[in-house]
């Protein structure tokens, strides 16, 4: 691989707006977990992007949505946002195509101000709108700051990215590649294996339930065959709701357990065996303590 270029950029923006899918199709690959629910990036997740052929290497930077912080986790998520933005080659905001320019994203445009660095607009969910509505967006969002461009994009359906990816081409500076060759993320294979746990939670849990949960990898070791043996904790803040993550007779974990084993095979390019347990540690989310044993550094 011949390299002689790199980037880094933060994608940022509110809850929802679909960061995660946009950084998962830019990498060509699912190293990102993604859900319908707020929130579900908790740590900035690195996504390295090798364009061999231009000899440029993307190092893409997917953070937590910003938001109104409740707990000491919500301002751990803040603050990684927050600390995103300044000293890197481009920040990309990413909003939804709705006239209407919210809190959080004039929170964002004003920390981009005043980093000073250069940043890209991009309008995600393109396929839900009709081409007039988002041009009023387009026009909206261009008075609010001096963009470098405004790329309008599906990250669902591949619509728009290779122009964003060639936009971002542009911001590389001289430099020997920041990651190997082989790389393709920063999280360790068990940080990546805990966190598609943690998605499928989101997906198969109502309400309140899955944002108080929290996944630990306590086993992780490959046999000779090459066969994944992962052992899993998963950590609520109620004893009621430890009783709706196992499910009559165990079937949601079940449930939870199977689909995430698929996903986790998939990354691992191997057979896992995977088990579970759950446990209750109330009101984790406030504790700096419980928050640095699951990778939520606060003194980070």
């Amino acid at each position: 691989m011949n390299i002689t270029k790199t980037a880094v950029v933060t994608i940022c923006g509110r809850p929802n707006v679909g960061k995660s899918t946009l950084t998962n199709t830019l990498a060509g690959q699912k190293l990102a977990i993604v859900s319908a629910k707020p929130q579900t990036t908790r740590n900035r997740i690195t996504a390295v992007v090798n364009r061999p052929e231009h000899g440029i290497q993307l190092v893409i930077m997917d953070t937590p949505g910003f938001h109104r912080p409740r707990t000491k986790l919500g301002d751990y998520m803040v603050n990684v946002v927050r600390e995103s933005i300044p000293d890197v080659e481009l920040v990309v905001l990413v909003v939804e195509p709705i006239p209407n320019i919210g809190e959080q994203e004039k929170a964002l445009i004003e920390s981009i101000r005043a980093a000073g660095c250069p940043a890209l607009l991009v309008i995600n969910k393109i396929d839900t709108v009709e081409k007039d509505a988002l041009l009023q967006v387009m026009s909206l969002y261009g008075g609010a700051f001096d963009w470098d461009a405004i790329i309008p994009v599906s990250a669902l359906k591949r619509d728009g990215t290779d122009l964003l990816l060639a936009e971002m081409e542009k911001y590389a500076a001289d430099s020997p590649p920041l990651f190997p060759e082989d790389a393709d993320t920063d999280q360790p294979d068990r940080q990546v294996c805990a966190e598609l746990v943690r998605e499928k939670l989101l997906r198969c849990l109502d309400k309140e339930v899955p944002h108080g949960t929290a996944v630990e990898v306590t086993r992780f070791s490959e046999r000779d065959s090459g066969i994944i043996d992962l052992d899993v904790t998963i950590y609520c803040e109620k004893a009621s709701h430890k009783g709706i993550i196992i499910g009559k007779n165990g079937a949601m974990l079940k449930k939870v357990g199977e689909e995430a084993r698929k996903d986790i095979e998939r990354f691992m390019g191997t057979k896992v065996f995977l088990q579970t347990w759950v446990k209750v540690k109330e009101n984790w989310r406030d504790s700096e303590m419980m928050l640095r044993n699951f990778g939520y550094g606060i003194d980070r």
